[in-house]
Formats: C-alpha cells, sequence, structure tokens
C-alpha cells in the first residue's frame, strides 16, 4: 500500500483539466450542504467519523496520484511537442474518458468540504468526545478544500499555456459529460469572494491553533486519521501560499484570479510577480509528499551496504516519517518491495532467459531489480532510487522451504508479472489486476501464509503485517535493518519486534 512514492496513474491525467476546474469552483460557493448542521456534533457518533475519515484517506491518495499523472503526462507531452508531433485520437480518448471517470470523485470530495464547513461557526464542544468528532470534521473540510486548490494549480494550469490543448478544452467534446460550458462556468466560480472568504475563515481556524489541543496526541478521542489531515493542510502549496505573505487575503484573491477568468498572459505575469512554481508547485512531482530528505539518501555506505546485503527475492521495507503519505499506513512500515535480483543472480537460478525475466532483461542490467507497487503503477527502480527514507529493512525468506531453489524462482517469475500492473485503491488482497506495495508481496510470496485485516469491507494487508513474519517462529528472518538513519548491528529481531509492537500499540 506504499503511498510514499509518486503511485498509480488513473489515466495520464490531463483529463483532470475538467474534473478540477469543476470541483475546485464548486467546492466553496455553494451555499452550506443541507447536511452540513451545527447540530449535527453531537449526534455523529465515533463510528460514523472513522467511516468518513477513511473514506476520505483513500480519496486523498487517488487525489495525489492524479496530480502526478497530470505532471506526468505534460511532460511526455513536451517532449513530443518539441517533435512536432500531433496528438494521437488515444490522447483525447484519455482526456475524455479520464475526465468521465472522475466525476464520480469530485462529487465526494465536493461533499467532504462542504459537510462539515458549517461547524466552524459553533464553539468547540466542552466534552472531550464531541470535541474530537468536531475537529476531525473540519480538519477533513480543510483538507479536501485545499487538495482541490492544489490540484487546479499543479494539474490544471500548465495545460492552459499549451494552445493546442486550450483550445480543444473551450471546444468539448459533446460525446462525453463535460462540455466547455461547464468549464467557463466553474471559472466564474471560482473566483467568487465568498469562495475566498470561506477557505480564508477554515485556515484561520486552524492557524489559531485550534486542529490540535494540548493532549490531543494522548488522548483516547483522538482519531489516528488527524495526523494525515494536519499533515496534508500543512504540506498543501496553496496553504503555504497564504502563510508565506503578510496580506494571505490578497494572495488568495490574486490566486483566484490567475486561475478564474483572466488570460493566459496575466497567469503567467502573475506567477513571475508571486509564485515561484519551479519551487512551490512542481519542484517536488508530488506536492504533497515530503517535508525533507530521508537519513539514508545518498549515503554511499548505505547503498553498498545493501546492495552487498540484497538476495534475488528478498523483501524490502521502508519507513518515511517525513512524507504525507507515512501517515496513511497504519503501524511502523509504511512500504514494502520485493528485489528480484541481479543479471548475475537471475543467470545462476538459470532464469535469465525465461521470457518473463528477458522482457525485464534492460532494466535489471541498469540496476532496476526493486519491484515496487506506485501510484504510478508497479515499477522496477534502483535500490538508490529506494533509499531516500529513514528506516529501511531486508526480509529473508530462509527456513528450509526457502532453500529450494523452485520457490524463489517462482517468487522472482511472480514478481514479474506484476510489474506495469495498476495502483489498487480499494486494497483488496483478494483480486490480481491492481497492486499496492504490500499486496505485491502477498501475490509474490504466494505460499506463505499472510496475516490480514479488515478494512472498509475488504481483506488487506499492510507492510507491519509483512514484518510480523519475521517474529517467533515467523517463514522470514532480518537480514538487514536501519532504524531512524543507523545500522541495527546486534538484535535486530528484538529491535523488528519493538518498531512493530510500539506502532500498534500506538495505533490502537
Amino acid at each position: 500500500m506504499n503511498i510514499l512514492h509518486p503511485r498509480k496513474v488513473l489515466c495520464p491525467l490531463f483529463f483532470t483539466l475538467s474534473f478540477i476546474v469543476t470541483a475546485n469552483a464548486q467546492v466553496l460557493d455553494a451555499p452550506f450542504a443541507s447536511d452540513c448542521s451545527p447540530d449535527e456534533i453531537g449526534q455523529t457518533r465515533r463510528e460514523v467519523m472513522e467511516e468518513r475519515l477513511n473514506d476520505y484517506l483513500q480519496l486523498s491518495e487517488e487525489a495525489l496520484s492524479m496530480r502526478f499523472a497530470a505532471i506526468a503526462f505534460r511532460e511526455e507531452l513536451e517532449v513530443r511537442k518539441a517533435r512536432r508531433e500531433a496528438l494521437s485520437g488515444q490522447d483525447f480518448l484519455r482526456v475524455n474518458q479520464g475526465a468521465e471517470n472522475m466525476v464520480a470523485q469530485r462529487e465526494r470530495l465536493l461533499k467532504t468540504a462542504i459537510r462539515h464547513e458549517c461547524w466552524l461557526a459553533v464553539p468547540l464542544p466542552a466534552d472531550p468526545e464531541q470535541a474530537a468528532i468536531y475537529r476531525a470534521g473540519i480538519l477533513l473540510s480543510l483538507s479536501s478544500a485545499l487538495v482541490l486548490y492544489d490540484n487546479y494549480m499543479q494539474a490544471l494550469l500548465p495545460y492552459r499555456n499549451d494552445p493546442e490543448l486550450r483550445r480543444y478544452i473551450k471546444r468539448g467534446d459533446k460525446g462525453f459529460y463535460w462540455t466547455s460550458g461547464k468549464l467557463h462556468e466553474s471559472e466564474l466560480m471560482f473566483s467568487s469572494l465568498e469562495n475566498r472568504g470561506r477557505v480564508r475563515r477554515a485556515i484561520d481556524w486552524y492557524l489559531a491553533g485550534n486542529a490540535l489541543s494540548s493532549d490531543a496526541e494522548s488522548s483516547p478521542h483522538r482519531f489516528a486519521a488527524e495526523a494525515y489531515l494536519r499533515e496534508s493542510i500543512a504540506q498543501s502549496p496553496a496553504f503555504h501560499l497564504v502563510r508565506q505573505h503578510r496580506n494571505p487575503l490578497r494572495i488568495m484573491r490574486d490566486l483566484v484570479r490567475f486561475i478564474g477568468t483572466l488570460t493566459t498572459d496575466s497567469v503567467a505575469h502573475l506567477g513571475e510577480e508571486s509564485f515561484n512554481f519551479s519551487s512551490q508547485l512542481f519542484g517536488n512531482t508530488m506536492g504533497l509528499v515530503e517535508t525533507r530528505r530521508g537519513k539514508l539518501d545518498q549515503r554511499p555506505d548505505v547503498r553498498a551496504d545493501l546492495e552487498q546485503a540484497l538476495r534475488a527475492g528478498d523483501i524490502l521495507l521502508e519507513k518515511t516519517p517525513f512524507r504525507l503519505t507515512d501517515n496513511f499506513i497504519p503501524g511502523h512500515w509504511g512500504h514494502a518491495a520485493v528485489w528480484v535480483g541481479s543479471k548475475t543472480e537471475l543467470q545462476a537460478l538459470g532464469i535469465w532467459d525465461h521470457p518473463l525475466v528477458k522482457a525485464r532483461q534492460a532494466e535489471i542490467e541498469a540496476g532496476k531489480g526493486v519491484v515496487e507497487a506506485l501510484r504510478s503503477g508497479v515499477k522496477m527502480n534502483t535500490p538508490a532510487h529506494f533509499l531516500n527514507v529513514d528506516d529501511v529493512a531486508v526480509l529473508r525468506l530462509d527456513r528450509p522451504e526457502a532453500l529450494d531453489r523452485k520457490a524463489r524462482v517462482e517468487i522472482i517469475l511472480q514478481t514479474l508479472r506484476q510489474v506495469d500492473k495498476p495502483y489498487d485503491f480499494n486494497f483488496d488482497v483478494e483480486s490480481s489486476g491492481r497492486m499496492f506495495c504490500s499486496k505485491l508481496v502477498y501475490h509474490s510470496y504466494a505460499r506463505v501464509n499472510w496475516p490480514t485485516s479488515r478494512m472498509l469491507g475488504r481483506f488487506t494487508i499492510s507492510p507491519d503485517d509483512i514484518a510480523q513474519r519475521s517474529l517467533a517462529d515467523g517463514p522470514l528472518s532480518v537480514a538487514l535493518l536501519y532504524h531512524d538513519g543507523r545500522k541495527i548491528d546486534e538484535n535486530a529481531p528484538a529491535v523488528m519486534a519493538s518498531l512493530i509492537n510500539t506502532a500498534g500499540a500506538k495505533h490502537r
């Protein structure tokens, strides 16, 4: 379920053009939703809020994926434009089908942003349980609103600067749901003063320190998802644009103006005056991903140690507390991957010329033996790419059954079968068409009896569940462990147990 790096390309998302414009335009311009009532604070049960939070976490991750895909596809189009290549019918099909597919997501984001907005009109409840629900609801509303603003800035504006794409968007396609009329209407709604005021009220509430009471972290009433919501707000480019200027309202007004009804020239001019787009919006491909580099990043000693330790078929785990999405995963470990091996290892196993391996020989020879499920789908990367982390572990199936060459080959080939599959935002282990990180391990190590849990009515597996099988009499062993930037040379299994148990107790 890794969630740390850019993951699933839902459809290379230049289809966000219609979705994001419409969503952002409407999110705070509509009147209070009928289900937004101050009285609902005392009527909303904890389990209801838990369900809403879980739904939003998945929705937010999909939005991050969408943003990454939009930026990635834009880069692809820039290359083709430099070659003077025409957009293909497939390109336009991707735009239109993607726009239709995202209508449902847009509606969910709008509803989430508006649902608890009116709670700002009432003071913090005295009852601790109701106060926790109150904070979670407003955080949910503000986070979703900022996601919509950020999506607009990062995924739409670059396409507006392309004359061909802009003309196509204005024309629309009557064969699909979205039309140019909806786009124009959305832009007008997005530029309203009421929109800006309503966002500003929520931001003021957050900046006043209402999002976190003094005992919130240790409170039994606290929701586990609050950490994710706070990080999503704190790492939002739109939020920071407001905070970093003396007159936040003016910045918000400028933001609305340049993404509203003015010309592309005005957009470019304002961009030069007020924003450094390269660093503020596009310097980090995913926007809401990380606040620093990992403690193991760009360390030749760690890279050499990892590459020496790895054996074909090993499992990799990592922890990145500095990334927003690490807060999405329960437990200590946030991501899992499989090392399929080097050319030398695969030759020794006698499978270098196997069709599955042969199709990936170029990547393997380039050192890309780490197979991981990212938002952009299941990809192959180098160990160095994997090491922008604070913690890393190598788990090895070293019980007697693992000594069987046939078992190792089965794991490697099954892992390679997953490459290029899309990301699974349903986190459902009982399917094979899409993958999330720990599900990749679940399916690659088909003979291992993995622990699972229920989430949103589905069976799922977390990276900590994988790590659990390295404890006691589990079939895995800890071949290498770095924690908080330091190598654990002694008692690695005990440290692993401590990390898992401590994180599990905190999550509960």
